[in-house]
């Protein structure tokens, strides 16, 4: 028992591992116990027992082992890290549980498996118990049987992955024990549960006897499919969906999840695949070639059986595949021609997509032998081509079957019909689209009118079918021409068909299940049924894109429901031509009789009677009822177009466009009236009636149709003055129309016709009309015109050298067929009609040769000769049949076989001159170059791997080239890349790497395929070759945009363990720097592809959309904006305007540059242009990408020493291959590589792209600003002045952004830019220096003064003695500045190393050093001669000498060097570009001439006594005396000012606070709040504190109003800083930062509870306070911090408290400024303005109550400014609807509280008639009944306007005293004064007497002189707000009584004003209690006042005022710290002369 104690006193993990196994057994039981117990998931407790628990299951006592199992299962069951024990745990249960005797030890070992399933660890347990299956005890085997099953009834087989288990299952058929038959047998029948037959082909080997049993036991299952019953730990949803289903009983089954789990498992995916070729015999080709055709025949057999196979091995069946198409084409004996069909359904369904390479060589093959009538050769041909369908697309093999739908055989045409029926009943609406399905259904059409029955059933039974799949409304625009009877016909066949799997078609509703239900599989003996995978395959493909379809259905119905002639629409499209007789009858119905009689009078004058009764019949006919047609035959009528008369003819004309525009018009009707419109388009007098016919026929009848009608008639005449008229109008109606649908083919011939004509006014036309067109289509337009005269072609040069750089105009008419079913057809139309040139691509209108002829077999032969010098010959005559076609088809016979030969061959000569002609035919062949890329275009991709770096570089050029007229998808489908990667070739790989690291980025979306390349991808991260590696490395965030972490992740499982560790942690690295996704193509695309097509080369745009846009709802985003939709100002075409003047000529705007020099380089020139395109189509994204967190990395990663520190004298090698490497994760591809380019010129123009989106791109500059200043720090070392110079323009704009956003430089980014900077201070042109200080003077506003001082002192050690005199001044700036505080590390060693250089050899030094120490002492007085420590005698004496004139020099001094300095540091150059609003006073420097300018005019007032005048103009105008003006606090001043009270009157009580504004506490109070923006966290929560003290305190409280604003701005600051700064510092205390948080939040509730002073936060300030607080909701970081979501919540309630208490004028106004900012910025989340349109949908819930507070003349501005920026048409293209749904909310709200009174607070707005927001709201009151009589015409409107006027004439007392009202009150005074001013404005002889006899003197002054400022201030003349001069404050009742007694006000008020520049006064006191007291600069009061709001000055206003408020600090402490005041001295006079004045204006107010 001894024993016993001993080990009983052990802890429980201890006992667990003991060596008795009792010991052991008490642990176990006590782990158990502990193990329920332990209630959190994450303890640390569980980690104890991780290495121990695979003891606990492989314990060799039994006993011990079951208690042990028991405790495992606990473990597994409770731990969060059991998932990591996987592997070991199931292992030791499947060698040491299943082998045990006692069934529960085996039950236990189940639950453990089970539960290690639930927990997600399938894989692993599956893997360890298929390992089970191998063992030899057959009671392992078993026991691994029954848990596979168990597992798979359990989950289903979503969890548990079938195809490994089916794979071996056959096996256990074979074993000798009958339990593991048993066991497998049982396996078999679950399996087969879920998924049914598709379990039969694998088991086809195993014994008959089984197989016969399996399938009785088979027959007997349910049909109805099982469900899965237990959840893993992320499936809980399901569980409680499965749970509540079982509770109520009902069988209610889930069938689309169940359906789904049903076809999951394609039975091809569960066969191994046979490897046929090498089984084929030997003598195979050449049997199959002999003459006898038994022999061919014995061939064929051989093939046959082995393409039975199911599922075949890829391979090259390139051979084969030629050979049985050989024997198909052109064999006499039909018994082989269909046994090789056989073959090839059978190759085609065993290779399935694989075989899609081969299908274009045999489709056409199959398709011409289809003229065989022998039934078994046309069905096994049909079963052919089906399955060759089903291994590629329609759209691969439309070019095929197109080509024979004109065959003379009929067979041929019936069964193209027939093939095109079938293969669409696979197709959905993804993909069968509009593209593809125009030109088929063109085809078909021709066929439903043929006259061979079979041909015209099999016709109408394709289009029946179409139909059905994407519905009648993208079918019927293409049946216009059918008449109804073969419509019937076509909706006959459509509701006969039936969609494989019961999928309803489009047409029915097409949201439904698109499923193939695996039941209907035929048995695997016949030959379809292989191919019954792909289109299950295809369908569940569908399923997952059909989410696009229901929702564009249901819009489509809706827009239908709004247009109520949608049905009639259609009809009358297809209008049926009418007789004379019945066209008379029909007119005589709506025409008066004497119009029909006269119409064809003698007399001409009866026929101009005639002609205006007619006219006027038209004008009032209603549209239903307007006979079309009837009417114009009528006007036809003799004399008809004859008509001799020109009055009576323009009338006619006239009545033509009228009949067009108003009523239900269509084709039929159009032809009556063309001819005779063209006829007299070029006629002097009746031309431009004729062409407003044409024009109004267009609207009617698609522009694109009437455009061909036109041109050829006026080409088939020979009067040359209507062809050039003919042109003319064409050329006006693309502008007016836009380019959408323009058939260019079908006139280009007439345009080369005009370009040849002998009348010059027909050329000139025609080269007008071509300049128009290349507006649209860019440089291809040239193309079609290569063959002219080189004269002509100079003139059509000239022309688009005229158009070069223009935008083609926004559409103004459009169709109204087109109007009426945009919307409906918008879901079809996208591949299309996107606008541009109807969104085609332009090259597919190039007219192409086909070449297929001129490839003989003969050429053939010689490129495959034996002899290099014949293969050369070959390649030679293939290169120039090629380059002479120009433009060819697809169809290039046998050469792509012949050249891919090549491509490996031994001669690297030829192999380079294949390469050639393979780029070559990408630029000749276009986008039909797709079906090439499997055979031609991979192995371009094995020649990568070719020892020669120049065969390499040409195998590039020729994949680049490749790819850009094919998009990337097609080379990433299948398995060919990852086949590619698998060969151990490192040159190969690393090539491959690095192309797909440049395309995979700008890829929106992906194949699935392209997981396959992982494991290859992983192998290279581990390849022996270091480059492969570092490709590899750098490709794998790329990979992981697309795929996800969590997909690569669990890729991993299948490496090694020691490889696993490495690409993991480099996952994690990756996951760090993975890119974003592009944005959706909108961005460039809002001007459809006419701007994409402005690229040199269209068709790269035309695949890149394709790749890029695979999904529906993106591609519709691209179609928004038809032709020339409002792009974004970021986009890069159109850069902002300011920027315009900066741009030297290399910088156009990328595409228009590109296509210039496409167009210059004429036929020559065609590779670098295709490669311009290219470059093109990747500017269009961003160019730096934000990716979160990595500069924290590369911060991390210096500090920890993994990368070089960036320190060095000159740059060496390495640190720029580094940055390269930092740089290319987050710099877009094509930016780097201008950045790193050799040529200095491509520097240039990276800096210009830099500059042109710095504003729209400031988030993503400000991520990677480290890198950015790295590589600027590198220019600095270049000697290129023009390179310095743009550099330099690049920093101060840089630093301007920085400065606007708040953005602080952190330690990392300053010490790697400041000390190169400082470097070029030295330069030797006067130019640089300049633009050098100017930086520093800026950088100071973005980083401490004191931190860049350390820095300038290192600059002073130079050589270099200009860069250390140009440092001196530099400090000597800084000490002047900023005080003696930035002197770091302490003042006395920075001047003892700065007085050294007083002893300078140069004489510039010698001086700056003089000057700084001279600041110094201007700062400190005669301590200076302590810092500096012992001088020379010589030296001293210079300085005493220096000091001295300095003293006298003193007041000039400052000046001078504010004026170089301070302008750079008080205002930033560049205005803020990311408002779009469009300020009243942008730029502050106009703000300020507008100050002086008022200033100006102010001494003219003849009353004000001289001495006032001078002086304090002076110095008002000189803003720049910072230094010197806080002396005035220090004299007290205030109090001088108190006098001035005046005794409380006792008409209204004064607030205490009044007087209390004007001493000290305002300044100190200034000083506190300049405190709260500190950014030392403990300085900041003091100052908060002590604001909060003084808000806690009712009574005290009323100190802060008028200070509100600048708390305000403190508070915004301190937040960005955390954010920004603290929070991504690492070093940081988070809980100190939790704390100044809680600090802010309890403050801001404080301030935010009391209503009087929420309501003075002005517009601007809680604009930016609110983005701030929305951010900080969304900051994910704040949840990993503790406490955080605290904040949180508190965030939660400030914003409420904002919302509820704000001035709620000022906070409408604010947060839809911010929904426009949001919404415009493309950085940042767009979950903030979501957040922001809930603020605005909460106060728009409480409008009723505030309705009459709120100034709804600044709302509606707001509105109409949100709505210039987000027309309806832009809004509905956001990815959301809901900001439209917002806007339309509050419109609709404030209508309806304000009805229609609302249409009079549209005073602000200029041009109120453009204005989108009048319409809106006339709209909104019209339908509320408000404005049922006004109409729309001009007269009736004015009438209204004159009634209203009338009658608010009547209500004038009420409306006047409710003004005086608000007057008289202290809040809305202003507004009050405003809206007496407006209506005495509108009303002039209004009568205020009676208002004002009954009120004060005072009042009445008051009013008049408040009138008098606000129209001053409407003239401009001056900027000072009313209420600064006059106080609304009672207590300055007794103030002025007449003019000259305000005079003192005026002076009193400048000198405030004074004092509130320098900061020593409180500048926004606003609203409540105090004077209304704006500065300047703020536009939110004035934009009461002015019809201009300003809002982007609100937030300049912030930065000035901040930088005033450090500056203030910074004084404020010099004065109370340094014991002397040198400069008292000088100021002193001045101060007694304003004593004086002061005294003055005393007496006067006495």
């Amino acid at each position: 028992m001894g024993d016993d104690s001993e080990w009983m006193k052990l802890p429980i993990d201890q006992k667990c591992e003991h060596k008795l196994w009792k010991a052991r057994l008490n642990g176990y039981e006590e782990a158990l116990k502990l193990f329920q117990r332990i209630e959190d998931e994450k303890s640390p407790e569980w980690g104890k027992y991780l290495g121990l628990i695979k003891k606990f299951v492989t314990d060799s006592n039994a006993v011990a082992q079951l208690k042990g199992l028991e405790a495992a299962l606990a473990f597994v069951e409770n731990a969060h890290v059991a998932g990591k024990t996987t592997g070991e745990v199931v292992s030791g249960v499947v060698t040491k549980v299943f082998n045990q005797p006692k069934a529960r030890a085996k039950e236990l070992g189940m639950d453990i498996c089970l539960m290690y399933i639930e927990i997600e660890k399938a894989e692993v347990v599956q893997d360890e118990l298929l390992k089970g299956l191998d063992n030899k005890n057959p009671k392992i085997v078993v026991a691994c049987i029954e848990t596979l099953r168990k597992a798979l009834s359990d989950f289903g087989s979503k969890t548990v992955t079938l195809k490994p288990v089916v794979k071996v299952l056959a096996k256990q058929f074979e074993s000798r024990e009958k339990a593991v038959r048993d066991e497998a047998k049982l396996l078999a029948v679950e399996i087969y549960k879920w998924i049914r037959d598709a379990l039969r082909p694998p088991l086809q080997s195993i014994n008959s006897v089984q197989l016969k049993e399996l399938e009785e036991e088979w027959v007997k299952l349910p049909s109805s499919p099982p469900k899965q019953t237990r959840f893993l730990r992320s499936q809980q949803d399901l569980k409680a969906k499965f749970e509540q289903q079982q509770a109520q009983g009902g069988e209610q089954s889930d069938g689309e999840d169940e359906e789904e789990t049903a076809v999951a498992v394609d039975p091809y995916e569960l066969l191994e695949p046979v490897e046929i070729l090498s089984k084929m015999p030997k003598d195979f080709y050449e049997k199959i070639e002999a003459k006898k055709w038994q022999e061919r025949k014995e061939a064929l057999e051989a093939i046959e059986a082995l393409t039975k196979n199911p599922k075949l091995e890829n391979g090259d069946y390139g051979d084969l595949v030629r050979a049985l198409k050989k024997v198909v084409g052109k064999d006499a004996n039909v018994m082989l021609v269909s046994m090789s069909a056989k073959c090839l359904a059978g190759l085609a369904a065993g290779l399935r997509k694989k075989f899609g390479t081969y299908a274009g060589q045999v489709v056409p093959t199959i398709l011409e032998k289809f003229k065989e009538k022998k039934p078994q050769v046309v069905q096994s041909l049909q079963e052919a081509i089906d399955a060759i369908f089903l291994t590629t697309t329609l759209q691969n093999l439309s070019e095929d079957v197109l080509a024979v739908m004109d065959n003379k055989n009929p067979s041929i045409k019936q069964q193209a019909s027939l093939f095109l029926a079938r293969s669409f009943r696979h197709c959905t609406q993804a993909t069968l689209p509009k593209s593809v399905l125009k030109p088929l259904c063109a085809a078909l059409i021709k066929q439903v009118n043929d006259s061979a029955p079979e041909v015209r059933d099999a016709a109408f039974e394709a289009l029946g079918t179409a139909m059905k799949v994407v519905g009648e409304k993208a079918v019927n625009p293409f049946l216009t021409d059918l008449d109804k009877l073969k419509l019937d016909k076509i909706k006959e066949c459509a509701d006969k068909v039936e969609l494989p799997g019961g999928r309803k078609g489009a047409g029915g509703g097409g949201a439904a299940v698109e499923k193939k239900p695996a039941a209907k599989a035929a048995p695997p003996s016949e030959a379809p049924s292989k191919s019954s995978g792909p289109p299950k395959k295809s369908q569940t493909a569908a399923a997952s894109k059909v989410s696009a379809g229901p929702p564009k259905k249901g819009k489509a119905a809706s827009a239908a429901g709004g247009k109520t002639k949608k049905t009639s629409d259609s009809k009358d499209f297809t209008e049926t031509e009418l007789s004379v007789e019945a066209c008379e009858d029909l007119a005589a119905g709506v025409l008066p009789a004497s119009c029909l009689q006269q119409l064809d009078s003698a007399n001409w004058k009866e026929r101009l009677a005639s002609m205006e009764d007619f006219q006027r019949a038209v004008e009032t006919m209603d549209r239903a009822v307007m006979p079309c047609q009837a009417l114009v035959k009528m006007l036809a009528k003799k004399p008809g177009w004859k008509e001799t008369n020109f009055q009576v003819m323009q009338m006619k004309l006239h009545i033509v466009a009228l009949i067009a525009q108003r009523g239900q018009f269509s084709k039929t009707s159009a032809f009556v009236v063309l001819d005779g419109l063209v006829d007299k388009v070029g006629d002097v007098k009746c031309g431009g009636n004729a062409k407003e016919g044409l024009t109004a026929i267009g609207e009617a009848c698609s522009l694109p149709w009437t455009a061909e009608q036109v041109v050829s008639m006026a080409f088939a005449q020979k009067n040359p003055k209507n062809q050039a008229e003919a042109l003319n109008w064409l050329a006006n109606a693309m502008k007016e129309f836009g380019f959408a649908g323009i058939n260019v083919k079908a006139f280009i011939n007439n345009v080369k016709t005009a370009l040849g004509a002998t009348n010059p006014a027909v050329r000139t036309a025609a080269i007008t009309l071509l300049g128009v067109m290349y507006l649209y289509m860019g440089a291809p337009l040239r193309m079609f015109f290569e063959d002219e005269k080189p004269a002509l072609l100079v003139q059509i040069d000239a022309e688009f050298e005229k158009m070069q750089g223009q935008s083609p105009p926004a559409p103004i008419r459009a169709t109204k067929k087109t109007a009426a079913d945009e919307e409906e057809d918008e879901g079809e139309e996208h591949d299309e009609d996107g606008g541009g040139a109807g969104g085609k691509d332009i090259m597919d209108l190039l007219p192409r040769t086909d070449i297929s002829d001129k490839i003989t077999a003969d050429l053939v032969s010689k490129i495959g000769d034996k002899n290099w010098k014949i293969r050369k010959e070959g390649l030679d005559e293939a290169a120039a049949i090629i380059s002479e076609a120009k433009f060819i088809t697809a169809n290039v016979g046998e050469l792509p076989l012949a050249l891919k030969g090549r491509l490996n061959d031994s001669n690297k000569i030829l192999v380079q001159q294949s390469l050639t002609i393979l780029q070559q035919l990408a630029a000749a062949m276009g986008p039909g170059l797709k079906q090439h890329v499997k055979a031609l275009g991979f192995p371009v991709i094995t020649v990568l791997g070719d020892s020669k770096a120049n065969v390499r570089m040409a195998a590039m050029t020729t994949l680049q080239a490749w790819v850009e007229q094919t998009g990337m998808k097609d080379w990433l489908e299948g398995e060919d890349l990852s086949e590619e990667l698998k060969r151990e070739n490192p040159f190969l790989r690393q090539e491959v790497l690095g192309w797909l690291a440049e395309k995979l980025p700008t890829l929106r979306t992906v194949p699935g395929d392209l997981m396959l390349c992982i494991p290859q991808l992983y192998a290279c991260l581990e390849d022996r070759n270091g480059d492969v590696r570092k490709k590899a490395q750098d490709a794998l965030p790329t990979f992981m945009m697309h795929l996800g972490y969590d997909k690569m992740n669990k890729a991993t499982g299948k490496l090694k363990p020691s490889s696993k560790d490495q690409v993991v942690a480099m996952l994690e690295k990756a996951r760090a720097v993975m890119p974003a996704k592009p944005a959706a193509p909108a961005k460039t695309g809002g001007k459809g592809s006419a701007e994409a097509s402005r690229s040199a080369s269209a068709s790269r745009s035309a695949a890149a959309s394709e790749d890029v846009a695979d999904s529906k709802p993106e591609v519709k985003k691209i179609r928004g904006g038809g032709v020339a939709g409002k792009k974004p100002s970021s986009s890069p075409e159109d850069p902002p305007p300011p920027k315009d003047k900066e741009c030297n000529g290399s910088k156009k705007p990328p595409g228009k540059a590109k296509a210039a020099a496409g167009s210059q380089q004429g036929p020559a020139g065609k590779k670098p242009a295709a490669k311009g395109m290219k470059e093109d189509e990747d500017k269009s994204g961003p160019i730096f990408i934000l990716i979160p967190n990595a500069k924290e990395q590369r911060i991390k990663e210096e500090k920890q020493l993994k990368i070089l520190k960036w320190n060095f004298i000159t740059p060496r090698d390495e640190y720029v291959e580094q940055l390269k490497t930092q740089m290319s994760t987050c710099i877009a591809k094509w930016l780097q590589d201008e950045l790193f380019h050799f040529d200095f010129q491509r520097h240039v123009k990276a800096i210009g792209v830099m500059i042109e989106r710095l504003e729209s791109e400031t988030e993503a500059t400000i991520s990677c600003l480290d890198l950015i200043l790295k590589w600027f720090s590198l220019r600095f070392f270049d000697t290129n002045t023009t390179v310095l110079m743009k550099v330099l323009e690049y920093l101060k704009l840089l630093f301007t952004m920085l400065n606007r956003e708040n953005y602080h430089l952190t330690e990392y980014e300053a010490t790697s830019f400041v000390p190169y900077l400082i470097l070029k201070v030295g330069e030797s042109k006067d130019v640089v220096r300049k633009d050098v200080r100017a930086i520093l003077a800026m950088l100071c506003k973005v980083y401490p003064a004191s931190k860049v001082f350390p820095f300038l002192m290192e600059g002073t050690k130079s050589k270099n003695s200009k860069q250390r005199s140009e440092c001196l001044e530099e400090l000597g700036c800084l000490i002047d500045g900023y005080g003696m505080n930035v002197c770091q590390p302490t003042p006395a060693k920075s001047l003892k190393e700065i007085a050294v250089h007083i002893g300078d050899r140069d004489t510039s030094v010698r001086n700056a050093a003089l000057n700084t120490v001279v600041a110094v002492y201007n700062a400190c007085g005669d301590q200076v001669y302590k810092l500096i420590g012992n001088l020379s005698e010589k030296d001293l004496s210079m300085l005493e000498e220096r000091i001295k004139r300095s003293a006298k020099k003193t007041p000039a001094a400052p000046a001078k060097q504010s004026t170089t300095e301070k302008p750079q540091r008080e205002h930033p150059t560049h205005p803020n570009a990311t408002f779009l609003r469009k300020p009243a006073q942008e730029d502050p420097n106009k703000l300020n001439q507008a100050r002086q300018n008022a200033h100006h005019s102010e001494p003219s007032h003849p009353s004000i006594p001289k001495e006032f005048q001078l002086d304090l103009d002076m110095i008002e105008k000189d803003q720049s005396q910072v230094c010197e003006l806080p002396d005035l606090v220090q004299h007290k001043l205030d109090e001088l000012l108190e006098p001035i009270m005046i005794p409380k009157p006792k008409i209204r009580s004064v607030s205490p606070h009044f007087d209390d504004l004007h001493n000290s506490t305002a300044s100190t109070i200034n000083f506190v709040i300049s405190q709260v923006a500190s950014g030392d966290i403990n300085t900041s929560i003091q100052a908060l504190a002590q604001i909060d003290e003084v808000l806690r305190q009712e009574d005290k409280a009323d100190v802060m109003s008028g200070h509100i604003d600048q708390l305000l701005i403190a508070t915004i600051m301190q937040l960005r800083l955390i954010n920004s700064t603290h929070l991504a510092d690492d070093r940081m205390d988070k809980k100190d930062i939790i704390k100044l948080y809680s600090c802010i939040m309890g403050n801001m509730l404080s301030l935010f509870s009391m209503e009087a002073l929420a309501r003075e936060a002005s517009m601007g300030v809680l604009k930016d306070l609110m983005h701030g607080l929305i951010t900080l909701m969304l900051d994910t970081r704040m949840e990993d911090v503790e406490d955080g979501t605290q904040v949180i919540r508190s965030v939660n309630l400030l914003v409420i408290r904002v919302l509820e208490n704000s001035d709620q004028t000022n906070i409408i106004s604010a947060l839809l400024v911010l929904l426009q900012d949001t919404l415009v910025s493309t950085a940042g989340s767009p979950k903030v303005s979501e957040l922001v349109m809930k603020c605005l949908w909460r106060i728009i819930r409480f409008l009723p109550e505030t309705i009459n507070n709120i100034n709804l003349d600044r709302i509606l501005l707001d509105v109409h400014n949100f709505m210039k920026v987000f027309p309806k048409e832009k809004l509905k293209q956001l990815k959301s609807d809901v900001p439209h749904r917002t806007l339309k909310t509050l419109l609709h709200t404030l209508c309806k509280l304000t009805g229609a009174k609302i249409l009079d607070h549209l005073s602000m707005i200029e041009n109120r008639n453009e204005s989108e927001l009048e319409a809106h709201l006339r709209r909104v009151v019209k339908h509320s009944g408000n404005l049922s009589g006004m109409k729309g015409d001009r007269g009736n409107e004015k009438m209204g306007l004159r009634t209203d006027d009338r009658m608010s004439k009547a209500k004038v007392s009420d409306i006047l005293s409710e003004i005086f009202k608000k007057i008289g009150s202290k809040e809305n005074t202003k507004e009050g004064l405003t809206e007496l001013y407006e209506y005495k404005q509108k009303y002039s002889d209004a009568d205020l007497e009676p208002f004002l006899k009954n009120t004060s003197q005072f009042f009445q002054s008051y009013v008049e002189r408040g009138l008098r400022m606000i129209e001053s201030e409407r003239e401009g003349k001056t900027r000072i707000q009313t209420s600064a001069v006059i106080p609304q404050h009672g207590s300055d009742s007794g103030l002025s009584g007449s003019n000259e007694e305000l005079k003192p006000a005026v002076y009193y008020e400048r000198l405030k004003i004074l004092r509130q520049r320098q900061g020593l006064e409180n500048t926004s006191r606003q609203g409540v209690g105090g004077s209304d007291d704006e500065p300047q600069q703020r536009p939110a009061i004035s934009s009461l006042l002015s019809s201009k709001p300003s809002v982007a000055s609100s937030t300049d206003m912030l930065h000035s005022k901040l930088s005033q408020l450090k500056e203030s600090r910074e004084l404020y402490q010099q004065e109370h710290n340094s014991p002397t005041h040198a400069r008292s001295a000088s100021p002193a006079t001045n101060l007694d002369d304003l004593k004086k004045r002061l005294e003055r204006i005393k007496s006067n107010r006495q």
